[in-house]
């Protein structure tokens, strides 16, 4: 499992499918503490594109390429309903620096062979 070393808060997840997300698929995302929450793979696209809905907030992973040959990875964050637009907000910048982190340990995985 790679959640923490792609998102240090995370701790792993649950029935979402082994070894890659599954659309569909419904279970828990396990913080820092072992606070579980609900989550629910709405959509994959292998290798393109994945969106979860984690508590009430819906988190998209898209994946592309940059015109000189890097990673591109965007993780937008949205409230899955009105009450959770504040959460969305707040999170939103943290996403941004896992997304940096995640393209970092790719980049770094690519160059030392690693899949």
């Amino acid at each position: 499992e790679q959640w923490s070393r792609w998102s240090p808060h995370v701790r792993g997840a649950k029935g979402l499918g082994e070894p890659e997300v599954v659309s569909g698929a419904r279970g828990q995302v396990i913080l820092v503490g072992g606070v579980k929450l609900p989550a629910e793979v709405l959509a994959v696209s292998r290798g393109r594109s994945w969106s979860w809905k984690v508590g009430g907030l819906v988190i998209d992973h898209v994946i592309g390429t940059l015109d000189d040959g890097r990673l591109k990875l965007e993780m937008p964050v949205r409230a899955a309903s009105p009450l959770f637009t504040p959460v969305a907000a707040a999170y939103a910048p943290i996403v941004d620096r896992i997304t940096a982190r995640i393209i970092r340990l790719a980049e770094s995985d690519s160059r030392a062979g690693d899949p």
